[in-house]
């Protein structure tokens, strides 16, 4: 039989040869009308004139058939859409004959009484052709779901809310994307015949004690909207017995034809990420409302996220500055056309050039200067010291004098973790632009509010532990990992930048603001994770190689130096940091001092003096150990 039709061969039934069933379901619909009314004895007037109504019913009805299409669908992908079209096709048949009807008696005197005929007409012809569908899809499924079923994912539903009940229905139809409806699990007590979309509804403790799981499901389908500790939760249990882990988009955010095409992967991102952060939006637009905006390091991954979240808030321009050519580029194309009635200028510049940022602060007049550029690897730096102090140091001195000195009201600097009790010259050198920062406040004639935040990795930005572990589990590997007890903070980067927002409007001036990172996480667990997320085993299909701990590089970072206290804001996520501070005149000496070494590239000499400016800098794993050995009056 399959061989004669050629079902499996049969990609949908041609339009012509619907239309051509639809009309013929119609005609077999009126004559099986009339024939019921003759049967109950149900007079029926002129009918002589019997052939020319059944004519003209069939002329109708294919007129509102061509209307609203009810041929044009693939019969096996029809949904309830399909159905209306019918009932919206067969019901203006219905009510244009019942005009012709009333005209005939208002006008000729005439009444040819359909109504006994049309209304069994309408529900005889809406239930066959919504019959013959719904047998054209079941016979479709019968020869081609064996085909189909066999290369789709086998998902089970996290939840029997509505937004699961969305997504079931956005899989059942979908059925050309590669997913199949097996079930949904339910968190609370389900009758063990439950039903939801034609699919088995699991109880959760009777789902987790099913054993080869992995033979009757592939992956398990968690909604946006979850939480943080319940993803986590449903992710470990799956990745435990062999199942994917995918997650759908949050459906109020997503165009309901677009929620399959978002289903993705789960990224070790999503199961980092915390509670959202509520920000005062109101009071950080007003203060970015129409305002002048400088962001340095404008390119990388902090600098582009702040221009983008400025860009929201209607400032009168958005001046971007980085030295790196083609990433600078990137951004121009990307803003330009994300943001096309937002004015932007981009420049390519070095921060360490005062010459070149002075023509941009005579001719922009900031109000806000938000001090994202720096050189941040912290191996590279420490084999290059010269470099950190030109950009780090110097660059830092160069944008916060001309801030002061063009009276823009805020200059905003983003510092990090690594500054705090530094190990390695990177820290060392925020460290000293902090220092440097913090001292103009109470400088001669400063009218500028000079603010510093400070807080530690952030997800995805450039160069960070989670892209380079992605990159090493898809060469099968090995990952690398300095030392088993390494830990991090991590914030994500859009988390970061909101903080940094609004630290920038809540500051007086000369604050340190350190954020909340919540819980550190063990590089080593993250890794594992990662890789079983992949679908692999760690150790077994990807190996983890331990490499040493890098030049400078500490097992924990810190967020507060060993003599500072912190202070709470009215901001749950940000305190106030009170660290040691020095008078500008003495580190305005120390930094001149520094920058000449360093013009001289004499690197020794330049870490000397870092521990001058930081004392407790202490340095790890690094040629500059030797320093720390020397006595404080010779150095």
């Amino acid at each position: 039989m399959e061989n004669v039709f050629r079902i499996k061969e049969l990609r949908y039934v041609p339009r012509w040869l619907v239309f051509f069933i639809d009309v013929s379901i119609v005609s077999f619909s009126i004559l099986v009308s009339n024939l019921f009314l003759e049967n109950l004895g149900v007079a029926i007037n002129f009918n002589e004139y019997q052939s020319q109504k059944i004519f003209l019913t069939i002329a109708v009805n294919i007129l509102f058939m061509l209307v609203f299409k009810t041929y044009a669908g693939i019969i096996r992908y029809s949904t309830f859409f399909d159905f209306f079209k019918i009932v919206w096709s067969s019901s203006c048949t219905m009510i244009v004959m019942l005009a012709i009807d009333f005209t005939s008696k208002l006008i000729f005197g005439i009444f040819l009484d359909l109504y006994h005929e049309l209304f069994l007409f309408f529900f005889i012809s809406v239930f066959l052709m919504f019959f013959f569908r719904m047998m054209v899809k079941r016979v479709f499924k019968i020869f081609m779901a064996p085909k189909e079923a066999s290369s789709k994912i086998r998902i089970v539903v996290v939840g029997i809310e509505g937004e699961s009940v969305s997504l079931g229905n956005a899989i059942i139809h979908n059925p050309t994307h590669p997913y199949q409806l097996k079930g949904f699990v339910n968190t609370e007590s389900t009758s063990k015949k439950a039903i939801l979309l034609g699919c088995k509804i699991y109880n959760k403790r009777e789902f987790l004690k099913i054993n080869n799981l992995s033979k009757q499901f592939d992956a398990v389908l968690l909604k946006g909207c979850m939480l943080n500790f319940e993803m986590e939760e449903w992710t470990n249990f799956a990745l435990s017995k062999g199942l994917k882990v995918l997650k759908a988009p949050v459906i109020n955010n997503t165009h309901e034809g677009s929620i399959i095409g978002d289903i993705r992967p789960i990224q070790i991102e999503d199961l980092l990420e915390r509670t959202p952060i509520i920000i005062e939006k109101e009071n950080v637009g007003n203060y970015h409302f129409d305002k002048s905006v400088l962001v340095t390091g404008g390119a990388g991954s902090i600098g582009s996220e702040i221009v983008r979240q400025v860009a929201l808030l209607n400032a009168s321009i958005i001046v971007v500055v980085d030295q790196a050519e083609s990433p600078l580029h990137e951004l121009k194309l990307e803003l330009l056309e994300k943001f096309p009635n937002q004015r932007f200028k981009f420049i390519l510049a070095d921060i360490s050039n005062v010459y070149r940022l002075e023509k941009l602060f005579e001719e922009y007049d900031f109000s806000i200067v938000y001090h994202a550029a720096a050189y941040k690897h912290v191996p590279l730096i420490e084999d290059n010291p010269h470099e950190a102090i030109f950009v780090n140091v110097a660059g830092t001195r160069n944008l916060a004098l001309l801030s002061k000195k063009y009276i823009v009201n805020r200059f905003v600097m983003v510092s990090t973790d690594k500054a705090v009790n530094p190990t390695n010259v990177m820290g060392a050198s925020k460290r000293t632009a902090e220092l440097f920062v913090q001292s103009l406040q109470n400088s001669y004639g400063n009218q500028t509010k000079f603010i510093t935040t400070r807080f530690g990795n952030v997800l995805g930005s450039n160069g960070s532990v989670i892209p380079h572990f992605r990159k090493q589990i898809a060469k099968g590997g090995p990952v690398t990992i300095t030392h088993p007890d390494i830990i991090r903070y991590f914030m994500t980067i859009p988390e970061a930048c909101e903080l940094v927002l609004q630290a920038g409007t809540m500051g007086e001036g000369g604050e340190i603001y350190v954020f909340d990172m919540g819980k550190p996480i063990k590089i080593l667990d993250l890794a594992k994770k990662m890789i079983k997320l992949s679908g692999y085993t760690p150790d077994v299909d990807i190996k983890i190689d331990f490499i040493g701990l890098r030049p400078g590089e500490k097992l924990y970072e810190e967020l507060l130096t060993n003599h500072s206290t912190t202070v709470p804001t009215h901001h749950e996520k940000i305190m106030i940091s009170k660290d040691p501070l020095m008078e500008f005149d003495d580190i305005e000496f120390l930094c001149k001092q520094i920058i000449r070494s360093t013009i001289k590239k004499d690197g020794f000499q330049v870490v000397k003096l870092l521990k001058v400016i930081v004392p407790e800098f202490i340095s790890n794993n690094s040629e500059f150990e030797i320093l720390d050995k020397i006595p404080e009056h010779e150095v």
